[in-house]
């Protein structure tokens, strides 16, 4: 059974920094896209970062310059560092691994910015 856990969430004030991780099981990872996505109370789920199986990332213009995606295949783990948060930024974000048609979320931390 394929999982991802994510980790990493947490309280934090306006202007700080939080790095989440997302550790998948499974056997090979780097044949895998990710993703970080969240979402906010009353909001639909949006993308934050994502980080393809060569290493190409995007992300939207909220987030640009202050959020960076990164892999590390040994470990199976993708983290998404956090910097200069706003209190918009709090949501519950979510792990996404996809390849094809095949896609599994992990269960999600949350990350909450005091203004």
């Amino acid at each position: 059974q394929v999982l991802l856990v994510e980790s990493g969430g947490g309280l934090v004030q306006a202007g700080g920094s939080l790095r989440l991780s997302c550790v998948a099981s499974v056997n090979i990872f780097n044949i895998y896209d990710v993703g970080w996505h969240r979402q906010a109370p009353g909001k639909q789920r949006e993308l934050v970062a994502v980080i393809t199986s060569g290493g190409n990332t995007n992300y939207p213009d909220s987030v640009k310059g202050r959020f960076t995606i990164s892999r590390d295949n040994a470990k199976r783990t993708v983290y998404l560092q956090m910097n200069s948060l706003k209190p918009e930024d709090t949501a519950v974000y979510y792990c996404r691994m996809s390849r094809g048609n095949f896609e599994i979320w992990g269960q999600g931390t949350l990350v909450t910015v005091s203004s």
